[in-house]
């Protein structure tokens, strides 16, 4: 049943980041009074192995919407074939002030300065220690505002080893353009360093706690071609277990006319859509299979989402579109791209 058209014209007359938490909160009592069922995706049994976990389908939650991992099994009974939850930082912080989440409804799409607010690592872990759900489950992780650049790294590694027992995956987010000098750390050595710790630690975890956990890095969709041939030669080399591309855009060619367009934040949604699929055809080419591509930006319909899988995804997440077109696109997407002879 599909009931978000209904609903979103009463959602939307609210302040967005209002609207969001009205939401989430509302899903988490539909989920707590049996009611998920009506608008759970339809089909959503469609399995897929990718970096040696079982997906229950291609189609996952990008992070950001649940960062702090309160609104798990509510999200997961719409249908999800995996949950991302996060960005979550080593400490809690408040983020950017407010406003800092405008809407777009003419471009289907989201301007967002949000600051990777969120109650910090330990809550997060504390919520997913009380989550029924099963699925593949990620774990974004950064950085503190406040932790210098040249820190880094140590803010990862207390997320990497904090998020390792709990995670299927973890994410390694170093493109979001709303945490100042944040996306420094997708370029030249700064990468390198970064991804060779977080690496070895991986390795170290594994044996501590007799699991692997797949390391993921989410990029942007603003690097050259030369930053991301390097950024792919890097992911083959550290044995890096997957890639996200891409992030929200700081590029506001799409929107230039709209009122909007100097809010700084990142630009997510339908105008992201083409820069988004070209960096996943780029990196495809460049990876040559080497490690798979979780597709994400711009995926409105289930054609969006099939052109990321022709373009070399795996699987793909949304956030944007689930805002604008509901639970409904989980089905859509599966409807569009359920061919295995193309995701296998």
């Amino acid at each position: 049943m599909n009931i978000y058209p209904l609903l979103r014209p009463l959602l939307f007359q609210l302040d967005p980041e209002t609207a969001h938490h009205v939401t989430l909160e509302g899903l988490k009592l539909a989920y707590k009074s049996g009611l998920s069922p009506l608008i759970k995706a339809q089909n959503s049994e469609q399995p897929i192995e990718v970096m040696g976990l079982h997906f229950d389908n291609p189609v996952g939650l990008a992070a950001g919407l649940d960062k702090n991992g309160d609104y798990i099994d509510a999200l997961a009974a719409l249908g999800f074939g995996f949950i991302e939850i996060g960005t979550v930082t080593p400490r809690p912080q408040p983020g950017n002030p407010k406003p800092r989440l405008f809407r777009l409804p003419e471009q289907q799409a989201i301007i967002n300065r949000m600051g990777f607010n969120n109650k910090g690592i330990d809550h997060l872990i504390n919520q997913v220690k009380q989550t029924r759900y099963r699925g593949v489950l990620g774990i974004n992780i950064g950085k503190n505002f406040d932790t210098p650049l040249e820190n880094a790294v140590d803010d990862y590694l207390i997320g990497l080893e904090k998020s390792y027992p709990f995670a299927s995956y973890i994410t390694i987010n170093i493109s979001s353009p709303n945490t100042k000098n944040l996306r420094q750390l997708q370029q030249g050595e700064e990468i390198g360093r970064l991804l060779s710790a977080l690496k070895n630690a991986q390795l170290r975890l594994q044996q501590q706690h007799s699991r692997y956990v797949p390391l993921v890095v989410k990029i942007a969709p603003d690097l050259s071609n030369e930053e991301i041939q390097h950024i792919a030669s890097l992911l083959k080399s550290l044995a890096i277990d997957g890639v996200i591309a891409t992030n929200t855009t700081i590029d506001r060619s799409a929107i230039a006319e709209h009122t909007l367009a100097n809010e700084n934040g990142g630009l997510s949604g339908a105008p992201v859509r083409e820069k988004s699929t070209a960096v996943v055809k780029k990196l495809a080419d460049e990876l040559s299979g080497a490690l798979p591509i979780i597709a994400a930006g711009g995926i409105l319909n289930g054609r969006d989402a099939q052109e990321k899988i022709e373009a070399g995804a795996k699987l793909v997440q949304i956030y944007s579109g689930l805002i604008y077109r509901g639970p409904q696109l989980i089905t859509d997407i599966l409807k569009a791209i359920y061919q295995p002879d193309r995701i296998r």
